[in-house]
This record gives structure tokens, C-alpha cells and sequence, in this order.
């Protein structure tokens, strides 16, 4: 389990399959980040034992009472889309629309790249968005994520479709410890507190 101000990231449990299928059936969430729609709470129950039960999967939750509200992942190696190696993961996440505009996909973001390199010891992070997916994009952005290419005619398996225009964003261990060093000096002169949410976080 991962905590933040706001947030626990903990792994999916059956238990979650109601909450989980409350923010995962509006049309809004999957099919832009590539997946479709939940159609049931049992669905959703399968979802959890099939998907989001996987290593290094996480429930996001709030604090005040531990609901999982949206999912953040790490796919290492073999595990991601993006065909890498053992020592790189690919990070995926997502949150209910009722907590969009909050700042806590963000928050909960750079807790996972956190773990990832400091915990998981990994060399280079990796997450990616379709082209009009601008608040996917924004996120990363504000987390350190840089471009580094986009791969055309991507194929979604559980969309059964094709898609162009997948972006992909690079964060490399050296440049999260560039921007955590300069996150220091900021509190050390009286700034923000290193990986804390700003007001400018409040249009993701």
C-alpha cells in the first residue's frame, strides 16, 4: 500500500467491483484511454480478477474512506503494451469523473514514479495517450513525462479497433532526480513542497 496527502493506492480487492463499475461504465473514462465501457457490476468483478489484480496495480482511493475512485498501474517488461525491457515499466491510470479537476491523478502519479524508482529500482518510465486525450497528456506532463514518439496503427484488443496517433512520453531515472533536486531547493527557500499539488493541478 502507497499513501499520499489525500490518497491510498492499494491493491483491488472483489469487494471493489460496485464502486469500480459506478465510475467505470460512464462513457467518458475508457474508451478514450482504450477500453471499453464496464456493463455490470459482475463485469467489473471480472475485471478485477483478470486485469487489475495484476503486480503492482493499484486501487485509488481517498483517505476519508478508502473507495476505490479510479486505478493506477505499473506494467514492467513483458507486462506493457510498448514491447520494453525488464528494467522499464509503463505507467497507466485513470479516476472517476465525479474527481476530475482535483489533482489527485496527478498526485497519485508521482507516488507510483516514486515507488518505481526508488522502490522497483527501474531505469526508465513510459505512458502514453491518444491523440485528443488532452487531460491524460496534461498529467504527464506536469509529472516530468517528456514526448518521445508516437506509434501509428495501434490495435486495441479489447476495443476491437485501430487507432492512430498513440502517444508516447518518456521519463528517465536521472531527469525525476533533476526535477525531486530542484523540487528541494524550491521548499528550502520557502516554495511548494516537493511532488505537492499546486492550483494549476486543479484542471486535471
Amino acid at each position: 500500500m502507497l499513501q499520499t496527502e489525500r490518497l491510498i493506492l492499494r491493491p483491488w480487492e472483489d469487494t471493489d467491483a460496485e464502486s469500480l463499475y459506478e465510475y467505470a461504465k460512464d462513457d467518458r473514462v475508457g474508451p478514450i484511454a482504450g477500453w471499453p465501457v464496464h456493463t455490470s457490476v459482475e463485469n467489473s468483478r471480472d475485471i478485477i480478477r483478470d486485469i487489475l489484480s495484476g503486480p503492482e496495480s493499484y486501487a485509488v482511493c481517498l483517505k476519508e474512506d478508502s473507495k476505490a475512485i479510479g486505478s493506477i498501474a505499473i506494467m514492467i517488461g513483458d507486462a506493457s503494451n510498448i514491447g520494453i525491457p525488464d528494467t522499464e515499466g509503463e505507467i497507466g491510470f485513470w479516476i472517476g469523473v465525479p474527481f476530475w479537476g482535483q489533482g489527485l491523478i496527478p498526485e497519485a502519479t508521482r507516488e507510483i514514479i516514486r515507488h518505481a524508482f526508488e522502490d522497483l529500482e527501474l531505469e526508465v518510465l513510459w505512458c502514453g495517450h491518444y491523440k485528443g486525450n488532452y487531460k491524460s497528456r496534461r498529467v504527464q506532463e506536469k509529472c516530468g513525462f517528456v514526448y518521445h514518439h508516437t506509434e501509428q496503427e495501434v490495435y486495441l484488443e479489447q476495443m476491437d479497433e485501430t487507432r492512430s496517433d498513440h502517444i508516447i512520453m518518456r521519463l528517465t531515472r536521472n531527469e525525476w532526480n533533476t526535477i525531486r533536486t530542484k523540487g528541494k531547493a524550491m521548499k528550502d527557500k520557502g516554495s511548494e513542497k516537493e511532488g505537492h499539488y499546486d492550483s494549476s493541478d486543479r484542471n486535471v
